[in-house]
């Protein structure tokens, strides 16, 4: 995912944002590991052929019968970042091999997470102290900036404060092996900060604190980033209404259309409601407009009785008829997986396709051992 001269940053895909059996079992497939927060997820992970190994349970604040599930089925890696975390995990899973969650700034993150996981920089020796006085295993230190990062030295800084508590846990006598740099990645190429650039800081970052030479091994959790554009939504047009509206100094009038579509926010644009990360979306006609069509003011709404249930305020559009297509492209994080079925209306199905030269790439990478495991 990120390269750093001899060493990578392994992902560790954040099933959270897309639990899709196919997804999971190709990037299984390519070696990808996998960020699970639930007793649900390892199931669901472990049943397609991951071994326990590329799992990290990355919830610091687990049900002890999630934790006790660990255990029973070799997953060893988890976070926490709280004293009461490691008293359960003691009674739970005393051979864990865990990892520290660091608070860090995420300020300059559409979606801030630092209000409800992660210890303060200057609560972390007592953690680890307490970890040493339970006898449990501290490997290393996870953090994560918050979703849709705008400003890429937020990675320096979380990655300079990991550092910090990477001494203090070797002070205290534990062998820190593992740093996790959590998420955060856009899945889109209009968003506001390229990958590439969080990429060369995080690199920058990385070789000043955890070079090659220290032995670290390096992990990301990355959700939106491989799955966004994965996916394109096709919602039909169920009903139509025409908005007559007069103008005042003639007879003539102007004309909004409004379109309602079998799919909207309790659905698999559910996103719209919560998400600041991905608080848009841009419906455009299955079939190609003639180049003289005129297009018209819109207001699209999904299918429930509710009026929140808006997909599109004010966008234009060539007419359309009941029946027509609208396509949705970047829906792949965070819709299928958390719509709902309100008002009755069922989840939207959803259809697999791969090209034949990408299928034919990943068998010859599978048969050939093209791909270098993390």
């Amino acid at each position: 995912m990120l390269s750093l001269k001899n060493t990578s940053v392994c992902p560790f895909y954040a099933v959270k944002s897309n639990n899709s059996p196919p997804i999971i079992k190709m990037l299984g497939t390519v070696g990808a590991g996998f960020d699970c927060a639930s007793q649900g997820e390892i199931e669901q992970v472990l049943s397609l052929g991951v071994t326990p190994n590329k799992i990290i349970y990355a919830h610091p604040c687990k049900q002890e019968s999630h934790i006790r599930y660990a255990q029973a089925h070799g997953v060893q890696i988890m976070t926490f970042d709280s004293e009461e975390e490691l008293v359960k995990i003691s009674r739970c899973h005393d051979s864990a091999k865990l990892v520290l969650r660091l608070g860090v700034d995420d300020s300059k993150a559409l979606l801030r997470l630092s209000g409800k996981f992660g210890a303060k920089l200057g609560s972390c020796q007592h953690l680890l102290q307490r970890a040493q006085n339970l006898d449990l295993e501290v490997i290393g230190v996870s953090f994560h900036v918050g979703c849709g990062c705008t400003d890429s030295k937020a990675y320096r800084q979380a990655i300079s404060d990991a550092h910090c508590v990477f001494n203090i846990g070797e002070e205290l006598g534990f062998k820190m092996t593992l740093l996790d740099i959590g998420g955060g990645f856009p899945g889109q190429n209009d968003f506001k900060l390229t990958f590439e650039e969080i990429a060369a800081d995080i690199n920058k970052a990385l070789e000043e604190f955890f070079p090659p030479s220290c032995g670290v091994s390096v992990i990301a959790e990355p959700g939106r980033y491989y799955v966004t554009s994965a996916v394109t939504l096709a919602a039909n047009v169920i009903a139509k209404k025409v908005i007559m509206e007069e103008l005042t100094n003639c007879r003539t009038a102007n004309r909004t259309m409004m379109y309602y579509l079998n799919d909207g926010v309790y659905g698999s644009i559910s996103f719209l409601l919560h998400d600041p990360a991905q608080s848009t979306v841009s419906p455009y006609p299955h079939r190609k407009p003639k180049p003289d069509e005129p297009v018209y003011p819109c207001v699209i709404w999904g299918p429930t009785c509710d009026s929140v249930d808006v997909v599109v305020k004010n966008t234009f559009l060539p007419e359309l008829q009941v029946g027509d297509w609208l396509l949705i492209d970047n829906m792949g994080a965070y819709t299928h997986c958390i719509s709902t079925t309100f008002n009755g209306f069922r989840k939207t199905p959803i259809y697999y396709v791969m090209s034949r030269d990408t299928m034919h790439w990943i068998q010859l990478s599978c048969t050939h051992s093209l791909i270098k495991p993390c």
